[in-house]
């Protein structure tokens, strides 16, 4: 169960599948696999083998079924056999949205402010059961392929230490596709590959992408899907900087004179390979017919590095839609109703509880979760638990010079960056971030580059209200026509603030500089050492999850506002 409740309002129906027929393999098969299939065995197991596929800064104009520039005949294929989640919803950034996939929690893990910097002592909390870990309790098999982005400063923070028998990837946010260095400014560069809890330094000048199909490939070929379900989270590093393709993928869009965009285009393409290839694996070896694919971004795209969340306002790292409004879509033969569309609500802390459930597990494991199960909703088109998304609370972020408790009717801060949606209503406190519309340049003389239209800067606002269901583009203000809506939400807000974890941002550490650490990154803190977060932001508050027992207490009252709330706005 989640701690949330608002508005009645549906949530989404997701998935449906196809029954694919690629066989094309190409760069990223696996070398040298094994000639053994499990194809012919016949008792198909329960519970189901699931395959999480995430890729970074992947924007809402950036595949073929929402886009006119970008081919994705795999993806478009997939999601059009399977659900479409069209109404779900990410984080602007890399880590808080990882974060929250892998916990289960929103503004409960004291990651909501920002990324995790690679010299930051800093990871997922050490109290918090992680998804994989409750699947390793269920009988899973689990692995982790890709980018992790969720600090490594100790070696307690690896993946290998929370829930994934096996790892291979890169542990900072961004390195370079071919050789693997990450820096963290100037002269602060290291090689970022690991295998397990070593590092891979025989990997160099194999593209990522590639790589690590391969290697997911390679987990499907030695395993058997009938003696134990697996979890796979394949974390691409495509799409984000630096902008690296192979040539043979940058030839089809030759004719994008936007090199940004061309080089992104390519990349895109890149991945849309990949996954028939992963996809061909789960059916040579058995595991498709009881497998349940799951696509999703981690945040919008970055126009000034080839992205595009056209026709949303804003971009990565903003709570405009452009920010937050993520691709996804579930594919599987498991699903009752398929080939759909859905608008139904859906937030990634949803997936933690979802996956729990798909795998046997029982409420009680995913008890005080800020996600719900949203499976019968995906599968049946139920009606969603899901009525409101807190999209976050940001104590951090530089406040907005022109909001006050006053103008948040003496409930809220408005000069605090915050964000929370009910129903068809989204509200915006402080600052959101850059908030242009950024379509593709139709005005002569600039082909195919990037342009804004428009510049809506208010300086001076600090509240902003839209009706999401009717004005998805957030170009009509209806905060000042709307105080009572108002109002309510931002004693929501208020409500949820409650409960927050304190931020946890601590300064960089000199001593996770590669050059006193054999040239990669690495934990660099003994775990016997303990924790003293500086540059924290503070709040005395009673402990949070006794807090949360507190609100649970009072669900009744509180479900009864919410309709109340609902016939009101």
């Amino acid at each position: 169960m989640a701690t949330t409740a608002l508005t009645g309002f549906s949530m989404m129906s997701l998935l449906s599948l196809g029954y694919l027929t690629w066989d094309l393999m190409s760069p990223n098969q696996v070398e040298n696999e094994p000639n053994q299939s499990f194809m012919d065995r016949s008792p198909v197991p329960q519970p189901p083998h699931i395959i999480f596929i995430m890729t970074d800064d992947q924007g809402f104009n950036d595949i073929g079924y929402h886009s006119s520039d970008i081919r994705t005949p795999v993806l478009d294929k997939l999601a059009a056999d399977g659900v479409k989640l069209e109404n779900y919803y990410i984080q602007p950034i890399c880590t808080p949205s990882r974060s929250q996939l892998i916990t289960g929690y929103q503004i409960h893990t004291g990651l909501q402010h920002s990324i995790i910097r690679p010299r930051q002592p800093s990871c997922l909390p050490f109290d918090q059961v992680t998804l994989p870990q409750r699947l390793q309790e269920l009988g899973y098999s689990t692995h982790m392929v890709g980018k992790w982005h969720l600090g490594f400063y100790k070696k307690e923070c690896l993946p290998t230490r929370r829930g994934f028998d096996t790892y291979f990837g890169s542990l900072t946010g961004s390195v370079n596709y071919y050789t693997y260095d990450s820096c963290d400014g100037p002269g602060l560069c290291g090689f970022d590959l690991h295998e397990g809890e070593s590092v891979a330094w025989g990997q160099k000048g194999k593209y990522s992408t590639h790589l690590y199909t391969q290697r997911v490939r390679k987990i499907l070929a030695t395993n058997d899907p009938q003696s134990q379900p697996l979890f796979i989270f394949l974390s691409f590093q495509a799409v984000h900087t630096p902008l690296q393709s192979p040539r043979e993928y940058i030839y089809p869009y030759r004719g994008l004179e936007n090199v940004a965009r061309r080089k992104y285009a390519a990349m895109v393409s890149a991945v849309d390979e990949a996954v028939r290839n992963i996809t061909y694996a789960l059916r040579k070896y058995g595991y498709y017919q009881n497998s349940v694919i799951i696509f999703s971004t981690d945040n919008g795209g970055q126009p000034l590095s080839g992205g595009s969340n056209w026709p949303l306002r804003g971009r990565k790292g903003t709570y405009w839609e452009g920010g937050i409004r993520g691709l996804g879509f579930v594919h599987s033969p498991l699903l009752r109703k398929k080939r759909r569309v859905s608008k139904a609500l859906v937030h990634i802390t949803d997936w933690y509880p979802t996956l729990v459930g798909l795998a046997g597990g029982n409420e009680s494991l995913t008890e005080g979760l800020d996600g719900y199960n949203v499976w019968d909703a995906i599968s049946e088109g139920k009606e969603s638990p899901r009525l409101e998304i807190l999209h976050n609370i940001d104590p951090m972020y530089n406040h907005a010079r022109s909001g006050s408790l006053q103008k948040g009717y003496g409930i809220w801060n408005t000069a605090i960056q915050a964000s929370i949606r009910a129903g068809d209503w989204k509200l915006l406190t402080g600052d959101p971030g850059y908030g242009d519309w950024i379509p593709p340049q139709m005005l002569p003389g600039f082909p195919g580059g990037w342009w804004n239209l428009e510049r809506h800067t208010e300086p001076r606002k600090s509240v902003w209200l839209f009706n999401i269901s009717g004005d998805p583009y957030e170009r009509y203000d209806l905060s000042e026509q709307r105080p009572d809506v108002v109002k309510e939400l931002l004693a929501r807000l208020a409500y949820y603030n409650r409960t927050a974890v304190p931020v946890r941002y601590p300064s960089e550490d000199p001593r996770a500089d590669p050059h006193l650490n054999g040239g990669a990154w690495v934990p660099w803190v003994g775990d016997e050492e303990e924790d003293s977060w500086d540059s924290v932001y503070q709040k005395k508050n009673m402990d949070w999850k006794k807090k949360l027992k507190l609100s649970k207490s009072r669900a009744f009252f509180r479900r009864l506002n919410t309709r109340i709330m609902s016939n009101r706005i």
